[in-house]
């Protein structure tokens, strides 16, 4: 090995070593927070390590009766919502990859125009509720049916599987469904995937959607939109008092929590779910992201 290739590997290697610590110092502090006496977090100085130990933090924010509800309707958005964009998408997707559908240029051309034109809040508000959504769980999962960036990288793949196959099949009697089912749909593992990664993390973080349409019934409300309310509360609070005040109303409420400490661990606690995921489709992602970016 030359020299320059030496140093090449060298800086690589300091380079994402520098990268690594960047993207992981945030979550490791926010981390080490949630675990630390909220009163001692006011004064500052935690780092990667907390000063002093307590679950109370996360005590406090696991005994509220409405998180472990927006927790469950969090759950069956992203596994309902994600399980219905991917198959959507790539139903569309197949159907606009055949050379035979005369229509696959006009449809793709409407399809890719809804990325760059938007009616607006307003009139997106008033379709909603002309449909009747409103106050529904359906409005999570209807106005997100087809991800049109989802739709390009499933009609890419599926563009790069050898036609040889899908004509075997037909010969053998396979109508379009049954090459859908049979044949696409297990070899399109990979971007079908990543596409359920992409659309997973997305129903996971949205909150505006519930802010906008839901925001008055209880039931429906998600983890994300509780989080939201909990920093929008935290921020006032943080603003409104100094750190003197903020220590002294936790030492009288006798909870032993302050704004920024259920901040830290109402992050965390939203977050971990996607972590524990992440892990086992990062393989399949790599993988679809490379082979449906390119055709062929």
């Amino acid at each position: 090995m030359s020299m320059g290739d030496r140093l090449f590997e060298y800086g690589n290697f300091l380079f994402l070593t520098l990268l690594m610590v960047v993207t992981l110092y945030p979550f490791l502090n926010t981390l080490a927070v949630s675990f630390n006496n909220a009163s001692d977090s006011i004064r500052g100085g935690i780092y990667l390590m907390p000063r002093i130990w307590t679950l109370e933090n996360y005590k406090y924010v696991l005994a509220e009766a409405t998180i472990f509800h927006a927790t469950m309707i969090s759950v069956l958005r992203t596994v309902i919502g994600t399980a219905v964009t991917v198959f959507c998408s790539a139903m569309v997707a197949y159907t606009i990859s055949r050379e035979e559908y005369v229509l696959r240029k006009f449809v793709t051309i409407a399809f890719i125009l809804t990325m760059y034109i938007n009616g607006g809040l307003i009139p997106n508000f008033l379709l909603i509720r002309d449909l009747g959504l409103i106050d529904s769980f359906w409005v999570y999962i209807f106005p997100g049916l087809i991800g049109v960036f989802n739709l390009i990288i499933i009609r890419s793949f599926i563009e790069g599987l050898p036609e040889s196959i899908l004509e075997s099949a037909r010969m053998d009697g396979a109508g379009e469904y049954r090459n859908f089912f049979s044949i696409v749909l297990p070899l399109s593992t990979p971007v079908l995937a990543t596409v359920a990664l992409f659309s997973g993390v997305y129903q996971w973080n949205q909150w505006f959607d519930v802010f906008l349409y839901n925001s008055s019934n209880v039931d429906l409300s998600t983890l994300q939109y509780e989080l939201q309310k909990i920093l929008q509360n935290s921020n006032a609070s943080m603003t409104s008092k100094s750190a003197s005040d903020a220590f002294a109303n936790a030492g009288q409420q006798g909870s032993g929590v302050t704004p920024f400490a259920i901040r830290a661990t109402m992050t965390i606690v939203a977050s971990l779910p996607i972590i524990m995921v992440y892990p086992f489709l990062q393989k399949y992602f790599v993988k679809g992201m490379m082979v449906g970016g390119v055709k062929g």
